[in-house]
């Protein structure tokens, strides 16, 4: 189906300069796709519109000016906003965007974890739209992302349908990511990511490598704890969680082999070596920017959906707790912080 391209007066609001909107935005605008970009930082917004946004990495190297604002200075209002902020920001994003959303427009949330929930209560499910994000970027300073590794991009409606609008989205994505898909399972890939993203906390524990974490096959029960507690929640909730690049919830199901999570574990340690981008944005939230990481929003959400549903989550409460410790500075990420979570999941393996 083809569509008209989007209209210079009706520009795509993207709230979230970070790794995700800004890397999203700059192929846009290079496309020539009208983008208005958001975000907190007076000095990235000023090196988006001035000197341009630099995307570099293994994938390519460019740099595009992008139309960017503060969100006290945007005016107008937008049918297409895709908000592109860290999960915990999500509440207080929409608090300043909704006045800018137009009656019949809609909110792509580009995030991690489960915004759509959130987006669904304060702007109306029929104006909110999912998508499953992937890719590897980090936000390295004013005007400058590092895109270093391709992934999926799946969009789909929250409801499971497929309408004009999210074939627009589609077809926007693919811009950016020719092989961008459709889903009527949005959900599913959501829950898949949150199984792979317990993973990434848990490398953020130290200061290794992703690689260099899941290579280690001392280090496997951690992995395999925190993947099966994602995924008894998910079949709790009754959601076929999807897989994505290299992970594959499957093999963390309730009754699959030890062999069949290894395997998976295994493919994560070569994809990751193999990547520009060695460390999770999880560990530069708090060995690079010093500010707090998704856990609550991502994490805590799964242990309280699956306290709501009957299933312990130990594994990942004691996750939480020392995200938390590192984040208030009572301990360091190292060797000896990963091994108090390796311990808890090795003593509940042997009970």
């Amino acid at each position: 189906m083809e569509l008209n391209p989007p209209s210079a007066s009706d520009p795509i609001l993207v709230w979230g300069g970070g790794a995700i909107g800004g890397t999203l935005a700059a192929y846009w605008a290079r496309a020539g796709v009208p983008v208005m970009l958001v975000d907190v930082v007076e000095t990235h917004v000023e090196a988006c519109r001035s000197s341009g946004l630099r995307i570099e990495g293994s994938i390519e190297h460019f740099t595009q000016r992008v139309q960017a604002e503060t969100p006290a200075r945007v005016h107008g209002v937008y049918s297409r906003i895709v908000l592109a902020v860290k999960a915990q920001n999500t509440l207080a994003a929409l608090g300043q965007l909704l006045p800018h959303l137009a009656p019949d427009g809609f909110i792509l949330s580009a995030q991690n974890g489960l915004n759509e929930l959130m987006i669904a209560e304060q702007a109306g499910r029929a104006r909110t739209m999912g998508c499953f994000v992937n890719f590897g970027a980090d936000w390295l300073g004013p005007g400058n992302i590092l895109y270093g590794g391709r992934g999926e991009v799946v969009v789909g409606e929250i409801d499971g349908q497929t309408r004009p609008r999210t074939l627009e989205m589609h077809r926007l994505l693919k811009i950016f990511e020719p092989d961008a898909a459709l889903t009527d399972n949005i959900y599913g890939q959501l829950w898949g990511k949150l199984a792979f993203a317990a993973m990434l906390f848990a490398t953020a524990l130290n200061n290794d490598t992703m690689d260099d974490n899941f290579a280690d096959p001392q280090r496997f029960p951690v992995f395999d704890t925190l993947g099966r507690e994602v995924m008894a929640v998910a079949s709790a909730l009754g959601i076929k969680a999807m897989p994505l690049t290299g992970f594959d919830p499957a093999a963390f199901m309730a009754g699959s082999p030890e062999a069949a999570a290894r395997a998976c574990v295994a493919v994560l340690a070569q994809r990751r070596r193999n990547s520009a981008k060695k460390h999770s944005g999880f560990w530069r939230d708090l060995a690079v920017r010093n500010r707090r990481t998704e856990i609550d929003e991502l994490m805590g959400a799964v242990a309280k959906l699956g306290a709501e549903r009957g299933v312990e989550t130990l594994g990942i409460h004691r996750l939480i707790a020392l995200i938390h410790d590192i984040e208030q500075g009572r301990r360091e990420l190292s060797a000896e912080t990963f091994g108090i979570m390796l311990d808890h999941c090795t003593q509940k393996a042997v009970a």
